[in-house]
C-alpha cells in the first residue's frame, strides 16, 4: 500500500518582521497576568485583515487572552520565548457553531480558531499554552460527584475550550509550536484539505491533575494531513481519526471521511494510544504511521469499534516504530455514549487492508483484535516484526491474518 499525500503549498517560515507583519505589543497589548488582552489582540487581527492580511506576531512574554479569530489572510508567529496564555475563565470563549464529539452543535470557542482562512499557519519557536488547570480540576470533581449520584456524565458537561480549531481551512502549516495544556483537545481540525503539522512539542499534563480528553491531534473529515516530526505526550489519544457517530452519520451533512494521512517521524510519550480510530470515526482511508518512536504502556493502534455507527477502516499501515508500549493493535467494540436514536439499523463495522511491518518494541502482548459480533474483519498482515513480550499471545476469533516473520521472546509466532 502506498499513501500519497499532495500538497499544494510551499511554506517557508519568516521569522523577521517585515511591512505585513503586526506586532501586539505595537497596538497595547501588555503582559500584565491580571489582564485580558483579547480585545486588542483581535483588534490586531481585524486590522491586518482590513489591510490585506499579514503575520500577527507575539514578541518574547507572557500575553493572557480568551478566544481569538483568524480572518483571511491573518496568521500567527510567536517568537522564542513567546507565550499566549488562555484565560481559565469560560466566559471568555464565545458560545457558537461548532463541532464536537462527531457532531455539528453550539459550543464554546477555542483559545485560536481560524473558520476559512486558507494558507493560514501558525509558527512557533513560542507557546500557546491552554492553562487548562482549573478546568481539569472542575471535570474529575463533577465527574466524582455525578458518579455518587448516580448520574451519567459527558466530555460535554464540563465547559471547557480546544486549544486549536481550525474549520474549513486549505493549505495550512502548523510548525515549530509548542502546544500545552489545552483544556479540552488540544488540536481540531474539521474538514480541512493539505494540513501540515511539523516539528510542534504536544503535550498535557498527568499530575497533578490529568488533562481529560486533550487529544493531540484530531482530525475530523479532512484530507491530506502529514504530520512530522513532533513530540506527542497527551492524556488521551495522540493522533484520531474522527468524522461522525451514529446510526445515520453516513447520511448526515458535517459528517465524512478522513483521507490520506500521514505520520511520520513523530516521537510518542504517554497517550492512550498513538493512532486511534473512533470513537466517533465512519470513514477513515489511506491512514499511516510510519518510523516513530513509542514510550508509553498503550495500542500503538487502536480501533474503537462502535455499535451504533456503520464504520469503515481501511488501508492503514503501521510501518517503521520502535520503543515501548502495551501492544502493538487492539481492536474491541466501544460503548462509550451508544446511543441508536431509536433506529432499528444494525450498524457493523468495516475492518480491511491493514499492514503492519518493521516493528520492535518491548511490551505486555502482541495484540487483540476482537470487534463486535457483526464486524467484518479482512486482510489484516503483520511483518518482520520482533518484540518482547511479557505474555506472547495474540488474541483474535478472525482467520485471515497472516503473519511473516514474527518473533516473540526471539521465538517465530504463528497463529493457533
Amino acid at each position: 500500500m502506498r499513501i500519497v499525500l499532495i500538497f499544494l503549498i510551499i511554506f517557508t517560515a519568516a521569522i523577521k518582521v517585515n511591512a505585513q507583519d503586526y506586532v501586539i505589543t505595537d497596538y497595547g497589548a501588555g503582559l500584565d497576568s491580571n489582564k485580558l488582552n483579547t480585545e486588542v489582540i483581535q483588534s490586531v487581527i481585524d486590522k491586518a485583515a482590513l489591510n490585506g492580511g499579514g503575520t500577527i506576531v507575539i514578541p518574547k512574554g507572557v500575553f493572557l487572552t480568551g478566544a481569538l479569530f483568524f480572518k483571511p489572510k491573518t496568521k500567527l508567529a510567536l517568537m522564542e520565548g513567546a507565550k499566549l496564555k488562555g484565560s481559565d475563565n469560560i466566559g471568555d470563549y464565545p458560545y457558537g457553531p461548532s463541532r464536537m464529539e462527531g457532531h455539528n452543535l453550539y459550543y464554546y470557542a477555542a483559545l485560536i480558531n481560524a473558520y476559512h482562512v486558507n494558507n493560514f499557519s501558525i509558527t512557533g519557536p513560542g507557546t500557546i499554552d491552554g492553562n487548562g488547570l482549573s478546568y481539569w480540576a472542575d471535570f474529575w470533581k463533577r465527574r466524582k460527584e455525578a458518579k455518587k449520584e448516580g448520574k451519567a456524565f459527558t466530555n460535554l458537561e464540563v465547559h471547557r475550550p480546544r486549544l486549536l480549531f481550525v474549520w474549513q481551512c486549505n493549505d495550512v502549516v502548523i510548525k515549530n509550536v509548542k502546544l500545552h495544556n489545552s483544556g479540552f483537545w488540544t488540536t481540531h481540525l474539521y474538514q480541512c484539505t493539505n494540513v501540515l503539522i511539523d516539528s510542534c512539542d504536544i503535550r498535557s499534563s498527568f499530575s497533578p491533575v490529568p488533562a481529560p480528553s486533550t487529544d493531540g491531534v484530531d482530525i475530523d473529515v479532512c484530507k491530506n494531513v502529514l504530520i512530522r516530526n513532533c513530540y506527542i505526550s497527551v492524556n488521551d489519544d495522540g493522533v484520531c481519526i474522527k468524522g461522525g457517530k451514529g446510526p445515520d452519520a453516513q447520511n448526515i451533512a458535517g459528517n465524512g471521511m478522513v483521507e490520506n494521512v500521514l505520520i511520520e517521524n513523530c516521537t510518542y510519550g504517554r497517550v492512550n494510544a498513538c493512532l486511534t480510530f473512533g470513537s466517533e470515526c465512519i470513514h477513515g482511508k489511506n491512514i499511516e504511521i510510519k518510523n516513530c518512536k513509542v514510550d508509553n504502556n498503550n495500542p500503538i493502534l487502536l480501533f474503537k469499534m462502535r455499535p451504533d455507527t456503520y464504520q469503515i477502516y481501511e488501508n492503514v499501515k503501521v510501518d517503521g516504530i520502535t520503543g515501548k508500549c502495551g501492544t502493538i493493535v487492539m481492536m474491541s467494540p466501544w460503548t462509550q455514549f451508544f446511543d441508536m436514536k431509536g433506529s432499528t439499523a444494525k450498524p457493523f463495522g468495516t475492518v480491511r487492508n491493514v499492514s503492519i511491518s518493521n516493528v520492535n518494541v518491548q511490551c505486555e502482548y502482541l495484540g487483540r483484535m476482537k470487534g463486535n459480533s457483526l464486524d467484518k474483519v479482512s486482510n489484516i498482515s503483520f511483518k518482520d516484526i520482533n518484540v518482547k513480550a511479557q505474555k506472547p499471545i495474540f488474541e483474535t476469533p478472525y482467520k485471515n491474518i497472516s503473519m511473516e516473520n514474527v518473533v516473540v521472546n526471539g521465538q517465530p509466532y504463528k497463529l493457533d
